[in-house]
């Protein structure tokens, strides 16, 4: 009667053994949604964040005179909104040219004098939708000023010393991320999404990223 007990015993734990086992294997092997290379890229090691903090980065590579970025904001401004907690959507300039670094000077100016928030789409639709003429470091300040910003300020932090070095780092940290075109996101310097599908597959595939980084955090 005991021998016969034992051998239920044992027979029942090695069948839980075996569904757990197959239960994990099912769950292991269902696909990722994203496929490397396809939807996004790895980037090489050692892997450099923007900045320091400890929240997971989702970092949108942008310029104000890439009409891409424009059509790309609002989807963008969307996502940020939408973000868990542990994730934190950046701005970065991308200064790829001599046209395109008095956009990246107004960026870091306006940053500086904390009206991003209220300025970032409006500067998209007043270039773009209403073609004002925005390009010279002098035309974004009448745009800043029109937005209520001091003139004299905005002039003095766009062309200060301290934005030229930002604007130098930056530069150089786009190239370690392999970055040559915009709109680009880059999650906490290790994955690279590009318009491969649409801005909605991209914004997809760069959420889902962020949440992957977050959970192995």
């Amino acid at each position: 009667m005991l021998l016969k007990r034992l051998a239920r015993l044992l027979f029942l734990a090695v069948f839980g053994s075996l569904l757990l086992a197959s239960a994990c294997t099912a769950q292991s092997s269902d696909p990722a949604p994203y496929v490397e290379g396809t939807d996004y890229v790895t980037l090489p090691a050692p892997h450099q964040r923007y900045g320091s903090e400890g929240k997971v980065e989702l970092v949108e590579v942008f310029s104000y005179g890439c009409i891409h970025c424009a059509q790309f904001a609002p989807d963008a401004e969307k996502l940020r909104k939408e973000l868990p907690a542990g994730v934190e959507f950046k701005l970065l300039p991308a200064p790829f040219n001599q046209q395109w670094v008095p956009f990246a000077r107004a960026y870091y100016a306006a940053k500086q004098l904390g009206v991003v928030d209220r300025t970032h789409l409006q500067l998209f639709v007043a270039k773009f939708s209403e073609h004002y003429p925005i390009n010279s470091m002098d035309e974004l300040a009448d745009f800043y000023a029109r937005e209520g910003v001091n003139r004299a300020d905005f002039m003095r932090a766009a062309m200060a010393p301290e934005t030229t070095e930002k604007m130098k780092r930056d530069l150089d940290l786009l190239r370690t991320w392999q970055v040559d075109g915009t709109p680009t996101l880059v999650i906490d310097g290790k994955y690279r999404v590009a318009t491969v599908q649409s801005h909605e597959h991209m914004l997809a595939v760069a959420l889902w990223l962020a949440k992957r980084e977050l959970a192995g955090k």
